[in-house]
C-alpha cells in the first residue's frame, strides 16, 4: 500500500521503499523514488567525501602541467555535456513547476548532480595542471553512477513502452517524455566518461626528475591499470621469453629513490634528536639541503648541551613513513570486515537451497547471493592487493632510510665508539636489522587485525552455536602453548645445528685452504672421517628437529578438526534440543577456518616484534654513538706553518693518554720524518694531523688540501685505475708520471688487463707491496698540499723502497714541492729529510737534523743501535749506513754493531735476487687467494699466463648464475636420493589424509541432513563417533606423512652431501687453483643448509596445498558436477598466470640477490677505510655511491614485490570465479542436497588462498632446487687418479727400499693450454745421495717436487723410484711412501696429536721421541695439555718456527727412504734453520733427499747439485767440480752470494 502522508511521499510523489515490489516478488524493481534518490545521491557523496585524496595527490605530485590531447579534451567536452544537461533539467523542472505536479526530488536531483559534475569538471583540469595523469576517486566515481543508473534503465524503458501505447499525452506524459530523453543522454555520457577514465593522460610536460625511456610504467598508469597490475603485463611477458637482465628492469619511481626518502626521515630524526638537549637550540628549516645533500645532526650535540637520553629511530620512522602506513591500515580494516560477510552470504545461499523443497524462492535471489559472494571476494582481492602493495613501499622506504643514515653515521663515527662493534656487526646493522624492518611491516597490522578478526568470528560463531563455542576457543588457546613449547625445543635444537655447522664450514675452510699439503701427505682420508664425523652430529640433531616439526605440522593440521569436533559434541550433548543442520555446520567451518589465520599468525607475529625490537635497540645504540670532534683539527690560515701541534694531548677515546706533550711544527715544503720504536707512537701522531684522535688539550692546526698513506694499504674492490684516481679525473700524462715514480710499470704489464684489472675486494689478489704503493700513488695523483706518510715503504722490498723514495717523497721526487710528514723505519733515508722526530713512549724525546741527532747520542742513537740489531736490513744497505756513519761522526760503538750487523746479512744472503717487478707481484696476480702463496710454482704459469690473454686477467672463473628453468634430470636425482620408497608412501598418505578429510566433511552433510537425528540420542552419537573415527584418521596419515617426508629428505641430504665431499677431495690441484675458496664454501654451507632445511618444509607445504586443492575440486565436482565443465577454461588461465609468473619472478629474484650484496661489500670497505676517506674529504662521494646501490637494489626488488602482486589478483581472480561457479550452479542445478552445496561453496571460499600458496611454492621449489643442481654439478667434476690401486698390494711394505729416483725426458705443464713448466728433464739420483735443486725463480724448483708426488701429472716422459714407474701406483700408495717437508708450514686447527699422526697409527713413544729429535720436546711437555694442546686455525698460536719444527716433527715420523725437504723462503730464524740442517744430517743419513734450496750455503755440503733454467737442467754434477770451474751458472750464484 502506498503511504501517501510520509514526507518521502511528498518529496518524490512515490514511495521511497516497498518490499512487495522489490523482495517478496518473482520480478523486482525498485521504487521510483528509491532511483532517484538514493541510486543517484549516493554516488555523488562518494564523490564529496573522496575528494580529499585527490587533493592530497595534486599536493603531492612532481609534475606539472600534461599537454591537451584527444582524451582530455573530450573528458572537458562530455563533462560540459553533462553539466548543461543537468542544468537544462533544472530549468525545465522549474518552468513546468507552476502547470504540472513537480516533485522536489526533480529540482534537487539537478542540483547534486549539477554540483558534483561541476567539481569533476574543476578536477579535470586541475589534474592537468598539476600533472596527475590519472584519479581513482574520479574513476568510481563514474563506475557507481553508470551501474547504478541501471535499474533506472530498465524502468524508464517499461514507462516508454506504456506511454507509446496510448495515443495522447497528457502534459504530466510529456514532462516523462521529456525526462526519458534526458535521462538517456545522461546515461550515455556516463558511460563515455566511464570508458575514458580508464585511460590515462599522457605524460607531463615539466618534471621534477627526468623521466626516462626506461620509466617505470606504473607512473603513467591508470587507476584501472594499477589496481589490476596490467602495467606489469609487459615485464612478465618479456620474463617468459627470455630470462630478464638487469637492462630490462625499469627505473626507480623516484618518490622511493634515497633523494625523495632521506631528506623527510633526516628531517625527523634531526627535530628528534634536538628535542633530546635541554638548551633549546633555533629552530630549523625542514632537512638542510646542500646540493641534493642531506646533513644529519650530531645526536652528542655540541659539546656543551647536556644530553637527555637517547634519540630514537621509531619516531623518525612514524612521523616520515606513517602517513602510508595508516593508509594501509584502513584497507586492512575493510578487508577484514568484508572476510566476514562471506560466510553470512554463505548461510543465505544454503537457505535458498533448504527451501527448495518446501516452499522454493525465486530463482533471481540465488543468482543474487552468488554474484555477492563474487563481489565480495573481487573486492577484497584488490584492496588486499593494494594493502600489501602499499605495506611493502613502507618497508622498502624505511630499509632505504636506515641504510642510509647507518652509511652516513659510520663515516662519522669517532674510533672510541667504533672499536666497541667489529666491522662485521656494523655491516649486520644493514644486512640484518634494517632487513627486519621490512619483513615486519606487512605484518605490523595483524596486532590489531588479529584480535579483530578473532572476536569478530566469536560473536558470529556464538549466533550460531550459543556457548559450546567457548569449548572450541579453548582448544585453541591450549594449542598455543603447547605449540610454543615445541618451538622453544626446536630453538634449542636449531641452535645446536647451527653450532655444528660451523664447526663443519669452519673445518672445511681450513682443509681447503691446505689442500695442497693434504695431498703431499695423503692426509684426505682422515679429514674427510672428521667432517663426516660433524655431519653425523648434525644430522641426528636435524632428525630430532624433524620429529618434532611433524609434530607441529601435525597439531596444526588436526587444530582445526579438534575444535570443529569438540565444538559440535559440546552443542549436541548439552541440549536435546540442539540440532546440527547445514547452515549451522557450514558457516561455523566457515568461521572457523577464518580464525585459524590470526590464531597462528599472533605467536610468530610477537616473536618477530622482540626481534625488531632488538634490532632497534642496535641500530639506535650505533645512531646515538659518539662522533668525531669536527674541531679536533682546525684551519688557521694565519699560522706561519701549515702543519702544527702545539702541547697536545691525545687518546684514543678511553681514558689512558697515548700522546702527550706533543710539539710539532712542520714548515712548508718540508719534509719531517717521525721515527721510533714499535709501539712509541709515531702512527698516532699522524691520526692526530687528521682529527682521528680525541683532543685532550692544546690545538692541532692543518691550512691545506691533505693526501694521506696508511701504514695497512685500504684498497677498494674497483679497477686498479680507479684506485689510484681515487675519484679525480684522468689525466694520461700525470698518471703514467705518477706510475713510474710509484714503481708500478711493472706490475700494471703482468695483470692482464693492464691498469683496468680488477682488484678483489680488500686487494685480494695484491700482494703486500702492490698494495702500498698503490696506496701512495693515490695521495700522489691527488696533488694535494700536505702529505701524511705512515710507513709506506715497510712492505716494499729495499731496492724498490729506495726508487720511491727517490723518484717520489725525498728531494729530488715528485713531491719535492710539497709538505710532507713521513713515518719510517728505514734508517737509510733520514740523511735526506729536514727534520728528524724521535717518538719514545708517546713523547717526542728529541729532534733535530740527522747530525744533530747522532752528535746527543740520545735516543736516535739507541734507535738506531736496535735497529741494526734486528739484522732487516740488505747487505748493501748497511754499507751504506757504515759510509754514512763514518763520514758524519765518530762514534766507535755504532760502527762495531753495523760491522757486526752485515756479517749477519752475509750469512743470509738469498740465491734468488730478483729484479724491481719482484716476486711478490707476479705472485698476487697469480694467486687469487693469498693462503696459497706458494712461491715458485707459479712464476712459469705467470709468463704463459701473460702470453694467453684470452681471460681477461682472470684466472678466477666465474661463477655460472643459472638462468631459466630447471632440468627434470636435478629433480629425478634428488628423489632418487630421498629413496623411492618414502617418496611414494609421503603421497600415498598425503592422498589418504586428503580422503579422511573428504570423508569427514561429507559425514558431517549427512548428518546435518539427517531430519531423524533430534528424536534418536543413540544415532547422534554414532555420527558423532565416526565423525571422531574419521579425524583420527586425518591425524595419523598427517602426521606420518611428515616423517616419512622428513626422514627422507634427511637421508638425501647426508647422501648429497657425502657424496660432494667425497667428489670435492679428489680434484685434481688445478681446479682448486681455478675456483676460489668462498666458492666451494659455499656449496657445503649455503647449499647444503638448503638441502638441509629449506627444501623439506617448502616439498611439505607444496604437498599439502596441491592435495587441497585437488580435494577442492573433487568436492565442487561431487555437488555439482557440470562444474567440471568449468574447470577446463579455469586450469588453462591457471597455468598460464603461474608460467609467467615464475618465470619472471624466479629471475627477479637472482637479480634482485646480486645487486644486494654490493651495498653490504661497499659498506663494510668503507667501515675499514673510513679514516682514508675521511682524510681526503670524500664522504660526499661514497654516501652518494652507496645511494646509488641502494637505488640500484630497489629497482630489482620492487618488480618482484609487484610480480607477487600481479600474481595474486589474477590467481584470487581465477579463485573468485571458482566460487562463482561453484555457487551459481549450485543455485540453478536444482540441487537438493543444502549440505552438499554448503560444503562445496565453503571448500570454494578457501581455494583462493590455496592457489596463491601453490604457485609460491612451485617457485621456491624451483628457487632452492637449484642448490641440487649446484651440488650435483660438483659431484660431477674431473678426478685426479685413483687413491688405491689393486696392483699396490703386491709392493713390498717398505718400498722403495733402495731410494733411487730417475727422471727420463719428464714434461709437466700445470693446466690444459699452459706452457710446459718443465721441459724433457733427464737425470738420476742413487740411493741415499743428497741432491740440491738451485735455480732462479721461476727456473722449476717446485715443479719438479710436485710432479715427483704427481701433484702435476706428466705430459710426456716418465718418473721412476727403485725402477717403478711412479705412474702405475695410486696416488696414496706413492705419497704415503715419500716425505715432504713443505715450504710453507700448515697446521690445522685439532689437537697437536692429530697434526701429527691424523690416523692415529703412531704410538705415544714414537711420537715423542720425533718430537725430541725435532726440538720440540721441552716446549711440548710445558704445555698443560702436552700432546693434546688444541692448536688454533692455521697454526696461530705458534710461532713461525715452532710451525715449521712441526713440519720436521711429522716427517720424522713417517721417515721413508725419499725425503723433498722444500726449504723455507721466509726467514726461519738462522737458529730454527740449523736445528732443521742438523736432524735431517743425522736421522735421514741412509735415505735420498732432494733439498730445493734458496740459501746455496745449506746445499754446499751435497753430493750432487742441479742447476735449472726455464725447466731445463742447466749443470748437473757435486758441488766442488761446479765451484771449480768459473764458467759455471753455480759459480757465478755463488759469487752473487758472496760464498767464494
Amino acid at each position: 500500500m502506498e503511504n501517501t502522508t510520509s514526507p518521502m511521499y511528498q518529496f518524490c510523489g512515490s514511495d521511497f521503499w516497498d518490499a512487495d515490489k522489490t523482495w517478496w516478488t518473482t520480478d523486482p524493481d525498485f521504487t521510483p523514488c528509491f532511483e532517484k534518490t538514493v541510486l543517484v545521491w549516493a554516488p555523488c557523496a562518494f564523490l564529496w567525501l573522496f575528494v580529499l585524496f585527490d587533493v592530497y595527490y595534486l599536493k603531492a605530485s612532481f609534475d606539472q602541467n600534461i599537454p591537451w590531447t584527444k582524451l582530455n579534451i573530450s573528458k572537458l567536452l562530455i563533462n560540459i555535456g553533462l553539466l548543461v544537461i543537468t542544468a537544462l533539467d533544472l530549468i525545465v523542472a522549474l518552468v513546468k513547476k507552476n502547470d504540472i505536479s513537480i516533485h522536489a526530488v526533480d529540482i534537487w536531483s539537478p542540483i547534486i548532480k549539477f554540483a558534483s559534475f561541476l567539481l569533476t569538471f574543476l578536477f579535470i583540469t586541475l589534474n592537468r595542471k598539476y600533472g596527475v595523469q590519472t584519479s581513482g576517486c574520479q574513476f568510481l566515481f563514474w563506475f557507481f553512477l553508470t551501474v547504478l543508473s541501471i535499474p533506472r534503465c530498465r524502468t524508464e524503458v517499461r514507462a516508454e513502452k506504456e506511454r507509446g501505447q496510448k495515443l495522447d499525452w497528457t502534459d504530466q506524459e510529456d514532462w516523462e517524455g521529456y525526462q526519458y530523453i534526458s535521462f538517456f543522454i545522461f546515461f550515455a555520457f556516463s558511460c563515455v566518461m566511464l570508458l575514458l577514465n580508464c585511460y590515462a593522460d599522457s605524460l607531463p610536460r615539466q618534471t621534477k626528475y627526468q623521466r626516462g625511456q626506461n620509466e617505470i610504467p606504473e607512473l603513467s598508469a591508470s587507476f584501472l591499470s594499477r589496481i589490476t597490475y596490467h602495467w606489469f603485463d609487459a615485464m612478465s611477458l618479456k620474463g617468459y621469453r627470455k630470462p630478464l637482465e638487469q637492462e630490462d628492469l625499469w627505473d626507480l619511481r623516484p618518490q622511493d629513490s634515497c633523494k625523495e626518502v632521506m631528506p623527510t626521515f633526516a628531517y625527523h630524526w634531526n627535530k628528534n634528536v634536538r628535542k633530546n638537549y635541554k638548551k633549546p637550540s633555533p629552530s630549523e628549516p625542514n632537512a638542510k639541503f646542500i646540493n641534493g645533500k642531506v646533513s644529519f645532526d650530531n645526536p652528542h650535540g655540541e659539546r656543551n648541551g647536556r644530553k637527555k637520553g637517547m634519540a630514537s629511530i621509531m619516531p623518525a620512522i612514524y612521523k616520515s613513513f606513517g602517513g602510508v602506513f595508516l593508509f594501509g591500515s584502513v584497507m586492512k580494516l575493510i578487508t577484514d570486515v568484508l572476510t566476514f560477510a562471506q560466510p553470512q552470504v554463505l548461510s543465505l545461499i544454503i537457505g535458498f537451497v533448504e527451501d527448495y523443497e518446501k516452499d522454493p524462492q525465486p530463482e533471481w535471489k540465488g543468482i543474487m547471493y552468488s554474484v555477492m559472494l563474487f563481489v565480495l571476494a573481487a573486492t577484497q582481492t584488490f584492496i588486499l592487493a593494494q594493502y600489501f602493495h602499499r605495506m611493502f613501499i613502507v618497508g622498502l622506504r624505511i630499509r632505504t632510510a636506515l641504510v642510509s643514515a647507518i652509511y652516513r653515521k659510520a663515516l662519522r663515527i669517532s674510533n672510541s665508539a667504533r672499536k666497541e662493534s667489529t666491522v662485521g656487526e656494523i655491516v649486520n646493522l644493514m644486512a640484518v636489522d634494517a632487513q627486519r624492518f621490512m619483513d615486519l611491516t606487512t605484518y605490523l597490522n595483524m596486532l590489531w587485525s588479529a584480535p579483530l578478526q578473532i572476536s569478530l568470528a566469536l560473536f558470529f560463531l556464538w549466533q550460531q552455536l550459543g556457548p559450546s563455542v567457548l569449548a572450541g576457543l579453548a582448544v585453541m588457546i591450549i594449542l598455543i602453548p603447547v605449540n610454543g613449547f615445541i618451538a622453544n625445543r626446536i630453538k634449542t635444537y636449531q641452535i645446536r645445528q647451527m653450532k655444528y655447522k660451523d664447526e663443519r664450514v669452519k673445518l672445511m675452510n681450513e682443509v681447503l685452504s691446505g689442500i695442497k699439503v693434504l695431498k703431499l701427505y695423503a692426509w684426505e682420508p682422515s679429514f674427510e672421517k672428521q667432517v663426516l664425523d660433524i655431519r653425523e652430529k648434525e644430522i641426528a640433531t636435524l632428525k630430532s628437529t624433524a620429529y618434532l616439526n611433524a609434530s607441529t605440522s601435525f597439531l596444526w593440521s588436526c587444530a582445526p578438526f579438534l575444535v570443529s569436533l569438540v565444538t559440535f559434541a559440546t552443542y549436541v550433548l548439552i541440549d536435546e534440543n540442539n540440532v546440527l543442520d547445514a547452515t549451522k555446520t557450514f558457516v561455523s567451518l566457515s568461521l572457523f577456518n577464518i580464525l585459524r589465520f590470526p590464531l597462528t599468525m599472533l605467536p610468530m607475529l610477537i616473536t618477530n616484534l622482540v626481534q625488531t625490537q632488538v634490532s632497534v635497540n642496535r641500530i639506535n645504540k650505533f645512531l646515538n654513538s659518539e662522533e668525531l670532534d669536527p674541531n679536533n683539527v682546525k684551519h688557521d690560515a694565519s699560522k706561519p706553518h701549515p702543519m702544527t701541534i702545539e702541547n697536545g694531548q691525545f687518546s684514543w677515546g678511553d681514558d689512558d693518554v697515548t700522546l702527550k706533550n706533543i710539539n710539532i711544527e712542520v714548515r712548508k715544503n718540508n719534509l719531517v720524518a717521525i721515527v721510533g720504536t714499535v709501539g712509541s707512537g709515531k702512527s698516532s701522531v699522524i691520526q692526530a694531523f687528521l682529527g682521528e684522535m680525541e683532543k685532550i688539550s692544546g690545538t692541532v692546526n692543518t691550512v691545506g688540501k691533505l693526501a694521506y698513506v696508511p701504514q695497512q694499504a685500504w684498497i677498494q674492490n674497483a679497477t686498479l685505475r680507479d684506485n689510484i684516481l681515487f675519484g679525480q679525473e684522468y689525466d694520461r700524462k700525470r698518471y703514467n708520471r705518477v706510475i713510474d715514480a710509484c714503481a708500478l710499470r711493472a706490475d700494471i704489464d703482468i695483470l692482464s688487463a693492464g691498469d683496468l684489472t680488477e682488484i678483489g675486494e680488500k686487494g685480494i689478489n695484491l700482494s703486500g707491496g702492490q698494495k702500498q704503493r698503490i696506496s701512495l700513488a693515490r695521495a700522489v695523483y691527488s696533488n694535494a698540499d700536505l702529505y701524511l706518510l705512515d710507513d709506506p715503504l715497510s712492505a716494499v722490498d729495499s731496492h724498490v723502497g729506495k726508487h720511491i723514495f727517490e723518484e717520489v717523497i725525498g728531494p729530488k721526487g715528485l713531491l719535492a714541492g710539497k709538505t710532507r710528514v713521513l713515518v719510517t723505519h728505514g734508517i737509510t733515508f733520514l740523511p735526506q729529510v729536514d727534520n728528524i722526530y724521535v717518538m719514545k713512549l708517546g713523547e717526542i724525546s728529541e729532534s733535530g737534523t740527522y747530525n744533530e741527532l747522532l752528535k746527543n747520542k740520545g735516543a736516535f742513537a739507541d734507535f738506531l743501535i736496535q735497529h741494526l740489531q734486528e739484522g732487516e736490513e740488505e747487505e748493501e744497505e748497511l754499507d751504506q749506513i757504515k759510509r754514512q756513519l763514518s763520514n758524519s761522526i765518530d762514534a766507535p760503538e755504532l760502527l762495531g754493531t753495523v760491522e757486526k750487523a752485515i756479517k749477519l746479512a752475509r750469512s743470509e744472503s738469498l740465491s734468488d735476487s730478483i729484479s724491481v717487478t719482484s716476486a711478490d707481484s707476479l705472485m698476487g696476480s697469480l694467486r687469487r687467494r693469498t693462503k696459497r702463496q706458494e712461491s715458485n710454482d707459479s712464476e712459469a704459469s705467470a709468463a704463459s699466463l701473460k702470453k694467453k690473454q684470452e681471460v681477461e686477467g682472470k684466472l678466477i672463473e666465474t661463477e655460472k648464475s643459472q638462468t631459466g628453468g630447471v632440468d627434470f634430470a636435478v629433480y629425478k636425482h634428488y628423489i632418487k636420493s630421498v629413496g623411492v620408497f618414502l617418496a611414494i608412501a609421503t603421497l600415498a598418505l598425503n592422498f589418504v589424509f586428503q580422503a579422511f578429510q573428504i570423508g569427514s566433511n561429507l559425514w558431517l552433510t549427512k548428518w546435518a541432513n539427517d531430519k531423524d537425528v533430534a528424536n534418536d540420542t543413540s544415532r547422534r552419537d554414532m555420527y558423532l563417533g565416526v565423525y571422531g573415527a574419521f579425524g583420527f584418521g586425518q591425524v595419523t596419515a598427517r602426521y606420518i606423512s611428515g616423517l616419512c617426508l622428513a626422514l627422507g629428505c634427511l637421508s638425501c641430504s647426508m647422501d648429497v652431501f657425502t657424496k660432494m665431499l667425497n667428489m670435492v677431495f679428489k680434484w685434481p690441484m688445478e681446479l682448486f687453483d681455478t675456483t676460489p675458496l668462498g666458492r666451494i664454501i659455499s656449496r657445503f654451507s649455503k647449499d647444503i643448509d638448503t638441502v638441509d632445511n629449506t627444501l623439506p618444509t617448502i616439498m611439505q607445504q607444496f604437498l599439502s596445498t596441491c592435495f587441497s586443492v585437488l580435494a577442492t575440486i573433487v568436492v565442487i565436482s561431487l555437488s555439482t558436477p557440470i562444474f567440471l565443465v568449468v574447470i577446463i577454461p579455469i586450469a588453462i588461465l591457471y597455468y598460464f598466470a603461474q608460467r609467467f609468473y615464475v618465470a619472471t619472478s624466479r629471475q627477479l629474484m637472482r637479480l634482485e640477490s646480486v645487486s644486494r650484496s654490493p651495498i653490504y661489500s661497499h659498506f663494510g670497505e668503507t667501515v675499514t677505510g673510513v679514516s682514508t676517506i675521511r682524510a681526503y674529504t670524500v664522504e660526499d662521494r661514497f654516501i652518494e655511491e652507496s645511494d646509488a646501490k641502494v637505488d640500484k637494489n630497489q629497482v630489482c626488488k620492487y618488480p618482484s614485490m609487484i610480480a607477487n602482486r600481479w600474481l595474486a589478483v589474477r590467481l584470487e581472480m581465477v579463485g573468485n570465479l571458482i566460487i562463482l561457479f561453484a555457487s551459481l550452479f549450485a543455485v540453478l542445478g536444482g540441487q537438493k542436497n543444502p549440505g552438499l552445496v554448503g560444503l562445496s561453496v565453503s571448500y570454494a571460499l578457501q581455494v583462493t588462498q590455496t592457489l596463491n600458496w601453490l604457485v609460491r611454492m612451485t617457485s621456491d621449489i624451483e628457487t632452492n632446487i637449484v642448490s641440487v643442481e649446484r651440488i650435483k654439478e660438483y659431484g660431477e667434476t674431473k678426478q685426479e687418479a685413483a687413491w688405491e690401486l689393486e696392483q699396490d698390494k703386491s709392493k713390498p711394505k717398505h718400498w722403495p727400499e733402495e731410494g733411487r729416483v730417475a727422471f727420463e725426458n719428464f714434461k709437466v705443464r700445470y693446466r690444459e693450454g699452459l706452457d710446459l713448466v718443465l721441459r724433457g728433464v733427464t737425470f738420476n739420483v742413487a740411493g741415499g745421495e743428497k741432491v740440491g735443486i738451485v735455480g732462479r725463480t721461476g727456473a722449476g724448483k717446485s715443479s719438479l717436487t710436485l710432479a715427483l708426488f704427481r701433484i702435476i701429472e706428466a705430459a710426456e716422459g716418465r718418473i721412476l723410484i727403485d725402477g717403478v714407474d711412479i705412474a702405475s701406483l695410486g696416488l696414496h700408495m706413492l705419497r704415503s711412501r715419500l716425505t715432504i717437508i713443505p715450504q710453507d708450514p700448515v697446521l690445522f686447527s685439532g689437537s697437536l696429536r692429530i697434526n701429527l699422526d691424523p690416523f692415529d697409527v703412531k704410538t705415544d713413544d714414537e711420537i715423542w721421541r720425533a718430537l725430541e729429535l725435532s726440538h720440540l720436546k721441552t716446549f711440548v711437555k710445558s704445555l698443560p695439555a702436552g700432546l693434546n694442546h688444541g692448536i688454533s686455525e692455521g697454526g696461530e698460536n705458534l710461532s713461525v718456527g715452532q710451525r715449521q719444527l712441526v713440519c720436521l716433527a711429522r716427517a720424522l715420523l713417517r721417515k721413508t727412504k725419499v725425503l723433498v725437504l722444500d726449504e723455507a723462503t721466509a726467514a726461519v730464524d738462522l737458529e730454527t734453520d740449523d736445528l732443521i740442517q742438523k736432524t735431517i744430517r743425522s736421522e735421514f743419513k741412509g735415505c735420498t733427499v732432494l733439498t730445493i734450496a734458496h740459501r746455496l750455503n745449506t746445499i754446499l755440503d751435497s753430493d750432487k747439485v742441479i742447476v735449472l733454467d726455464k725447466g731445463v737442467i742447466k749443470e748437473f754434477s757435486s758441488p766442488t767440480e761446479l765451484l771449480d770451474n768459473p764458467k759455471s751458472a753455480f759459480y757465478s750464484m755463488a759469487k752473487d752470494a758472496n760464498l767464494i
